[in-house]
């Protein structure tokens, strides 16, 4: 492991939220030892860890994404907004402080390289028809008109973060898992299974609802 795989780094736990790289989010800073830790924050990288915490087991994963502050507002009271961008994905090696707030040695994880480029993308094109297949579901059972979204990562590591990170529901242990695997075609052969699933189930309620069009959907 090289020296600049492994670096201390502010963690900051957020309740059932699971970042991934690339994506976006906001957060309000308004606890004590947030508010320390967000200005030690900005006058170094501008950057921190996110890890999902359980606050029925009142414990933190192991595994977690590094967020970029790329804005940030304080108020006078000293409560501040901020928008962050997932960057790298970590692993906890050891917590090293807790107080004021807490911070881990860590070291950065990425996926594994695939051999067979062909198989990964011919799964990418499943995931795309199979997710393009869910939101023209939703959108004849809902009378609402949803479409892809114009600017999909074409790249299936990128794609494979992206529908990690949009998967519906309270899903935050299944994301949990998407994040910490380390092999592309694992993750994305993961979320085409879920996608089928979803996509075979709104079929059926669509074919219900055109045989029963005053069946009300609850």
């Amino acid at each position: 492991m090289g020296e600049l795989s492994v670096r201390e780094l502010p963690i900051f736990p957020l309740p059932e939220v699971v970042l991934f790289p690339q994506e976006v989010l906001p957060l309000h800073i308004f606890e004590s030892r947030y508010r320390i830790m967000l200005k030690s924050v900005l006058e170094t990288d501008s950057m921190f860890g996110v890890i999902k915490w359980d606050p029925k087991t009142k414990s933190m994963a192991n595994v977690g994404c590094c967020a970029q502050i790329i804005k940030h507002q304080t108020a006078e009271d000293g409560r501040s907004n901020i928008i962050t961008i997932g960057q790298q994905r970590f692993q906890v090696l050891e917590i090293i402080r807790s107080t004021p707030f807490c911070s881990a040695m860590v070291s950065w994880i990425s996926d594994d390289n695939i051999d067979d480029i062909q198989k990964l993308d011919s799964l990418k094109d499943s995931v795309i028809e199979a997710l393009s297949d869910v939101i023209n579901l939703t959108s004849k059972l809902t009378n609402t008109k949803k479409n892809l979204p114009d600017k999909l990562p074409d790249n299936p590591l990128d794609l494979s973060f992206w529908i990690g990170a949009h998967l519906g529901g309270p899903v935050a242990e299944e994301q949990q898992r998407l994040l910490e695997e380390r092999n592309t075609f694992t993750r994305l052969q993961r979320e085409y299974e879920m996608l089928d699933n979803t996509r075979k189930q709104l079929a059926a309620r669509t074919a219900l609802k055109e045989s029963f069009p005053d069946i009300k959907e609850n």
